[in-house]
């Protein structure tokens, strides 16, 4: 594994993650200065979601964002959903992207969370296999979607 820190992520944070989700979404406009900054800060302060980095040769390299939603069911324990996984093209293949999930579920597990979803529009083998090695399953559940029209 690339020689990194794998931490939470801070206020300062902002313009790398912005730079690495080019990478997740290379067509998604670009976010006004202003409405970035209030969506950050939402995100840091929300209680309920963690944004983990890897953080190598003194750039974001790797990320994905935990949210710990409250339950009502399952003893009233929280789930997790994991989101907006990248890693920079490359840092790909040194275990960054492994050690920011594996960080997310250490997190999710302390907070007490009885299960973590993710989910992937890749259909590429090579991406289904880094899921699961890092300990998620397929075909545990059946995942739909909505997208706004």
């Amino acid at each position: 594994m690339d020689r990194a820190i794998i931490r939470r992520a801070t206020s300062g944070d902002l313009p790398g993650l912005l730079e690495l989700f080019r990478h997740l979404n290379p067509d998604d406009p670009a976010l006004a200065p202003a409405d970035a900054e209030a969506i950050w800060g939402t995100l840091l302060h929300s209680g309920l979601i963690t944004v983990l980095v890897a953080e190598s040769d003194g750039m974001l390299a790797a990320t994905c964002t935990l949210a710990i939603i409250p339950n009502l069911t399952r003893g009233a324990r929280p789930f997790g959903v994991i989101e907006n996984v990248v890693t920079r093209p490359e840092h790909r293949r040194r275990g960054l992207g492994h050690a920011v999930l594996t960080e997310a579920l250490s997190v999710a597990w302390a907070a007490g969370c009885y299960k973590v979803m993710l989910a992937t529009g890749s259909r590429r083998p090579e991406t289904l296999r880094f899921y699961e090695r890092a300990g998620f399953e397929r075909g545990g559940k059946t995942f739909f979607q909505a997208r706004r029209p």
